[in-house]
């Protein structure tokens, strides 16, 4: 993939160039986009040059949390299907007896 992806943030133009592995890079894009539009929100009375750097945190941690509430859904999604085959394969293997 040798697409370039291009976020403007804050009235400047930033590229990137996304690896291999990722399939929607603009959607990617997007979704920091919307994460820091949000936190903009959070800091509507105040300059919007001074707290940059505040807007990006904000919009980063919020990330993070989201992040991490998923993978914790996504090992407890994981563990629920483990049991489940587990006791599936019991089933089949008393059927099978």
């Amino acid at each position: 993939m040798d697409e370039i992806v291009v976020i403007d943030l804050f009235g400047e133009e930033f590229r990137f160039k996304p690896d291999n592995q990722v399939e929607n890079p603009e959607r990617v894009a997007q979704y920091l986009k919307k994460y820091i539009k949000e936190a903009e929100g959070s800091f509507k009375n105040k300059t919007l040059g001074k707290n940059k750097i505040a807007i990006l945190l904000l919009a980063a941690m919020n990330l993070s949390k989201d992040f991490h509430e998923l993978k914790v859904q996504h090992a407890e999604f994981e563990k629920e299907t483990d049991n489940k085959i587990s006791f599936l394969i019991e089933k089949i293997d008393k059927g099978i007896e």
